[in-house]
């Protein structure tokens, strides 16, 4: 069903109890997906703990520093890239240039670089904004963040792909505010199946779809691993006219999950897990 960006904001924000099984109670965890158009920024907040997922583009990097304005924030526990893409590292120096203080940069071990180019985007930020090399730290599958009231935890990628770096995204699984948030980066099937098949996947109650929504990742496995109540994608159609899929819309669809995309808010899709329900609010 689609419906106008006016339908939305007159009647953005929708309550629901968190499905399959989810634990109620813990602090309150919250995700503003940012309008940053076909590219990747998640702000993840739980208690006093505030983490910046993937920046943007550089081109979009005013929109994403109005949003983190307006959100109030003026501190980072962290900025973890998901990979190097530079539509998901392209604002990490505007970031780090803003005034915003920015205590930790995570970012994968595996990663591939292009040719030409030979040299990481936290590398380039740091080396033009004097960042503090000893607060980058490198993530595996396992390692955990701290996350007041919950936990944040890198679930894949559980080896390195020389051929595509989008399956060399972090995907991570929040949890808090009595449910979870599935985050997968950009990752493709490969990906997928290579967690599948260890039985890495868990359940979550939210899922931030892979790819912006692209027909390369987001399979009917993920989709019956997952089980969410709510998929949010980030991208702009204007941008890239094959997302989201149609592909993925209807498998969603198919399982009963609410779709929200980027896209169709000025600020972003906010999302809350409190006490085992979620709320969504386009803003």
């Amino acid at each position: 069903m689609k419906k106008s960006l006016l339908t939305w904001i007159l009647a953005s924000v929708l309550l629901f109890t968190a499905s399959c099984g989810a634990e109620t109670g813990g602090a309150e965890l919250s995700l503003l997906a940012i309008n940053v158009r076909k590219a990747d920024a998640l702000l993840l907040r739980g208690g006093g703990s505030a983490y910046l997922i993937d920046t943007g583009a550089k081109k979009s990097a005013d929109a994403l520093l109005d949003a983190l304005r307006a959100e109030g924030v003026t501190r980072l526990d962290g900025v973890i890239l998901t990979h190097t893409h530079a539509d998901h590292a392209g604002g990490l120096r505007s970031l780090l240039e803003s005034g915003i203080t920015v205590e930790k940069i995570y970012a994968p071990a595996y990663y591939v670089l292009k040719k030409e180019d030979g040299k990481h985007p936290v590398e380039k930020a740091i080396n033009k904004t004097g960042y503090p090399e000893e607060n980058v730290i490198w993530l595996r599958a396992g390692d955990t963040l701290p996350l007041d009231g919950g936990k944040l935890t890198v679930i894949g990628p559980l080896e390195k792909n020389e051929e595509a770096e989008n399956n060399n995204s972090l995907v991570l699984l929040a949890e808090g505010g009595g449910g979870s948030m599935l985050l997968t980066g950009d990752m493709e099937f490969p990906e997928e199946s290579s967690l599948l098949n260890a039985g890495a996947i868990p359940h979550a109650d939210v899922l931030k779809v892979a790819n912006h929504g692209e027909g390369d990742a987001t399979s009917t496995a993920l989709i019956s691993a997952v089980c969410p109540s709510l998929a949010v994608i980030s991208t702009n159609s204007e941008d890239e006219p094959d997302t989201p899929d149609p592909r993925v819309i209807s498998l969603l669809r198919n399982w009963d999950v609410d779709v929200r995309i980027t896209q169709d808010a000025v600020t972003g899709v906010l999302v809350t897990l409190r006490n085992g329900e979620i709320s969504v609010e386009m803003k």
